[in-house]
């Protein structure tokens, strides 16, 4: 888990006290590939950043990675290829601790659709990039979001 872009690791028992007393949210998102090979990322309050979000109630983590990636990137026609990781991170908000856990996977869509960014919430761009670049940007995003690159094994 990441507190403060701080990786914790916890035995069961520490985990279960240190989320005792915050808010806990379930995600989900993803990693998109489309035919060309390259890989949809966005900037999201000035940091590079995945497509990810909130699961609706009663949504499936595959269910919500998908409604997520589209709503965030304008891309449909997305297809789940296998889950990554999990990852969790804590944040406040309105003064409550959060930790929020995310469940990712690997997506692929046909072609190369033009994205659109979810500018409400706070995204400025969603665009291709081949994997050099994306190697290239990856060490100034998040920590989870380095976690899922490295993890998708691409």
């Amino acid at each position: 888990m990441y507190h403060l872009e701080k990786l914790l690791t916890f035995s069961q028992e520490e985990f279960d006290e240190f989320i005792k007393n915050r808010k806990f949210i379930h995600a989900a998102g993803g990693l998109v590939q489309n035919t060309n090979g390259d890989f949809l990322f966005m900037e999201r309050n000035k940091t590079i950043d995945l497509p990810k979000g909130k699961l609706e109630k009663g949504e499936s983590d595959e269910e919500g990675a998908l409604r997520e990636v589209e709503e965030e990137t304008g891309v449909s026609g997305l297809e789940i290829i296998r889950p990554i990781i999990e990852t969790y991170h804590t944040y406040s908000m309105n003064g409550k601790d959060v930790i929020k856990r995310t469940a990712w996977f690997l997506m692929q869509v046909e072609g190369s659709p033009e994205p659109t960014p979810q500018v409400e919430e706070g995204i400025s761009w969603v665009k291709w990039m081949s994997k050099q670049e994306v190697t290239s940007y990856i060490e100034e995003g998040y920590a989870s979001v380095r976690d899922v690159w490295y993890s998708a094994n691409i």
